[in-house]
């Protein structure tokens, strides 16, 4: 954990600039173009150029995965940021089980078999997937895989974490932040309060 002395920052101010800036990373990081534009009109800051690039695709792509069509998220990914998914096993792992899943879904098992069998099959030589693949394989044996212990990898939450995960590895690919100033700020806040607790116990 960081040495940090929160006494440093006793008479530190936040400025209503570093908060507009902090939103507007929000925004941009999650593909808010319109509304970031909404809220920079009512500001003094301009958006970086950086963060214009590609954004319509990227959020395109990110669709696709909440809407469960990994193939066409595959498809605009290799698109958008070439080698990506070839770098990126685990990230190439988790939206090919997406399609899988979605097989599942529409009730199309046999069709999800062979999908498994040809896509699936090789990441079993690796131990990291073999217990992941165990839950999506017994995803098979259900009439309602919804109803299912593996029930989770239904839900929209999977393939919204799913999501984040391209979202992130794309911005990095294109050597952009793939973390929020939010998320920067809270971290910082967390180890500040980290310390404060441990000056506390240390006087306890």
């Amino acid at each position: 954990m960081m040495d940090l002395d929160p006494r440093l920052y006793e008479d530190a101010s936040v400025s209503d600039n570093n908060v507009r800036n902090i939103v507007l990373s929000y925004l941009m990081h999650n593909c808010f173009k319109e509304t970031a534009k909404t809220f920079l009109s009512s500001t003094y800051l301009h958006l970086p150029v950086d963060y214009t690039v590609d954004v319509d695709k990227r959020k395109a792509i990110l669709n696709f995965v909440v809407e469960g069509d990994a193939v066409k998220a595959i498809e605009l990914t290799t698109e958008l940021a070439p080698n990506l998914l070839e770098n990126d096993t685990d990230l190439h792992f988790d939206l090919i089980s997406l399609h899988f899943i979605e097989l599942i879904r529409s009730r199309k098992c046999t069709e999800a078999l062979e999908f498994g069998q040809k896509k699936l099959t090789p990441f079993g030589k690796v131990s990291k997937y073999v217990e992941k693949l165990e839950d999506f394989m017994a995803l098979l044996a259900y009439e309602e895989p919804e109803k299912s212990p593996m029930f989770h990898l239904l839900a929209l939450e999977y393939r919204q974490n799913v999501a984040d995960s391209l979202n992130r590895a794309i911005l990095a690919h294109a050597n952009l932040s793939a973390y929020l100033s939010l998320e920067r700020v809270i971290h910082q806040s967390t180890v500040v309060r980290q310390y404060l607790q441990q000056e506390v116990d240390k006087v306890i």
